[in-house]
């Protein structure tokens, strides 16, 4: 497993309560983008639309942007490949409770780009503030020991 790209932002944001492996569905040219490193999560999420899930707000600039077609969008949306009964249950659980679905990062796996998904609740601004307290002070005992 090759990485390419991490939302750590998405760590921070989420308590990620499940994580899954996903497919996704690029051109050519994403691709070749993609595997030089020039893919970018920040602020994506995952919506399900007619039965299929979709990558939103994702951006893979072209390969090569003077031959890149006219009509090349970087953050266009991107079909997730998921088995049909996984589609379903991650739907179902989207809609019972006030989760989200983000992309935790992205990485390649024989050949292939897999996208690590997080279904996951969102965070109040006092929850972030209690996390740094305790990350700091795990940081301070540790320098002291």
């Amino acid at each position: 497993m090759k990485p390419i790209a991490e939302n750590r932002r998405a760590q921070f944001d989420y308590e990620i309560l499940e994580k899954y492996e996903v497919g996704i569905a690029l051109s050519g040219q994403e691709v070749k983008s993609a595997k030089n490193g020039r893919f970018n999560l920040a602020g994506s999420y995952a919506i399900p639309k007619n039965g299929e899930l979709w990558l939103l707000n994702s951006d893979i600039p072209a390969y090569q942007p003077k031959n890149a077609p006219a009509d090349y969008d970087p953050r266009r949306s991107r079909k997730l490949l998921l088995h049909k009964n996984e589609i379903k249950t991650l739907v179902g659980r989207l809609r019972q409770k006030s989760l989200s679905l983000v992309p935790l990062n992205a990485y390649l796996k024989n050949g292939f780009i897999k996208l690590e998904l997080g279904l996951g609740k969102s965070r109040k601004k006092s929850d972030k503030r209690e996390l740094l307290k305790k990350r700091t002070a795990e940081r301070e005992m540790r320098r002291f020991e």
